[in-house]
């Protein structure tokens, strides 16, 4: 996408809702509504020779909901767009419990397969293409955990098949973004360590400076 932030990997996260429909109501449009996101659930675990687990932290979306033009793709193919914020035919709303979804579809024939799908339960998936503005590493009970601080939203699309990073291409980009951020914090520590031991050395330096002189003065 021409407008992704350079330097970081368009990802993708998906999630299986029952949840996941197509809501038709007597003189109104047919939409489909969905949860693109859950907030604060620790997901399974992801990739795999770096593995963690990762969480998104409630107002990730709310900048970018706000501020960005975003799609409604199916199976996150630009070729078949059901909805976009910016032409009112998606909406997107942060509530309580997470990033909720309302598409207002095409009359187009692809698009009425997908609702039939959906109501058949064929597909009852949705996943969101982001990049990531902020988010925060650390440890926990011995494993690597991640979470979603704030994101730059690309696209939310129903989904054939549920896609995990450990499937993705860009799931390299994710580890060696990770790999960077070990390195870092591991020459930081290595830098603290190291003024540590000169401060130490010269506090020695006085403390010695000054017992020669009060040997001196006696």
């Amino acid at each position: 996408m021409s407008n992704q932030i350079r330097g970081q990997p368009l990802e993708r996260r998906a999630l299986t809702l029952k949840e996941l429909r197509v809501a038709e109501a007597e003189g109104k449009d047919t939409h489909i509504e969905g949860y693109a996101s859950v907030f604060d659930s620790w997901s399974e675990t992801l990739g795999g020779e770096l593995p963690f687990r990762e969480k998104v932290c409630k107002g990730a979306f709310a900048e970018s909901i706000a501020n960005d033009d975003i799609r409604a793709l199916y199976n996150h193919d630009p070729n078949y767009v059901l909805g976009r914020n910016k032409a009112g035919t998606l909406e997107l709303i942060e509530d309580e419990r997470g990033l909720y979804v309302k598409i207002k579809p095409p009359k187009a024939q692809w698009a009425k397969d997908l609702m039939q799908s959906i109501k058949r339960g064929d597909v009852d998936s949705m996943s969101f293409g982001f990049t990531v503005i902020l988010d925060k590493w650390y440890s926990a009970e011995g494993a690597d955990v991640r979470e979603l601080i704030k994101v730059k939203l690309y696209d939310v699309s129903p989904v054939t098949f549920p896609a995990y990073p450990a499937t993705e291409c860009d799931v390299r980009s994710v580890y060696d973004t990770r790999k960077n951020q070990l390195a870092q914090e591991a020459k930081q520590a290595e830098q603290e360590a190291q003024k540590a031991v000169l401060a130490q050395a010269q506090r020695q330096q006085k403390i010695d400076s000054l017992k020669k002189a009060i040997m001196e003065d006696n």
